[in-house]
């Protein structure tokens, strides 16, 4: 049998972190325009080789993991089309506004959604829903301090039809390991609080934390 790789051989040891890399985009274009997102092709330089992918080009978006003092997060129920689901998930929403800081727009999705306002803010999680073919990315921030907020906002279409629940954090998990919930800002948001609890909250990132990843549509040049 062959001998074992050491810590530094097979990487074991070493910080495993995602690594940018910026191939020359000789093309692009809009491939579709659609209602919220569109698909651009690009066809770029790797290795020698020119390549065409298409992919959604996402604004990108940002969810609140609303917790309460007894540890219990706040839950939308949604209708999902394409799914042709009524998802569980925590209030998010596009950041569709140009330039707008994901901070803010996470606190008018919590208070448009779910009516709450929130006094302690960190960022829980930064993650790509499917990198293969869209630019998507989410921030999850964790939201403590809750209260109770006015507005002028309407809910419309599925929005007018959501049911909120309060549930213990430890039952959502048992949910999500369970697969009875598989919406992935909802299962994300959970493992990643959960983890985050355990090590007494040290792993969140302050609320105004660079996000380097954030997209930006018509980026590829």
């Amino acid at each position: 049998m062959p001998e074992p790789l050491s810590g530094s051989e097979d990487g074991s040891s070493a910080l495993i972190a995602d690594d940018p890399f910026h191939p020359e985009v000789t093309a692009t274009s809009a491939a579709f325009s659609g209602m919220v997102w569109d698909v651009r092709r690009d066809t770029f330089d790797f290795t020698g080789q020119q390549i065409t992918r298409e992919y959604v080009d996402h604004t990108g978006a940002v969810g609140v993991l609303a917790i309460d003092d007894e540890d219990r997060v706040l839950l939308i129920r949604q209708y999902r089309h394409p799914v042709r689901q009524r998802e569980w998930e925590i209030p998010a929403g596009l950041l569709d506004i140009d330039d707008e800081d994901p901070l803010v727009g996470a606190q008018r999705e919590l208070a448009e959604e779910v009516d709450l306002a929130a006094t302690q803010w960190a960022v829980l999680s930064d993650y790509q829903t499917s990198p293969g073919g869209s630019t998507e990315a989410i921030r999850v921030y964790l939201a403590r301090g809750l209260s109770i907020v006015s507005h002028d906002f309407q809910r419309e279409a599925e929005e007018a039809d959501m049911e909120q629940r309060w549930v213990a954090l430890d039952d959502l998990v048992d949910a999500v390991l369970a697969r009875r919930v598989q919406n992935s800002l909802l299962v994300v948001a959970a493992l990643t609080a959960h983890a985050a609890r355990a090590r007494d909250w040290s792993t969140l990132a302050a609320a105004d934390a660079p996000w380097p990843r954030r997209p930006r549509k018509g980026s590829s040049v």
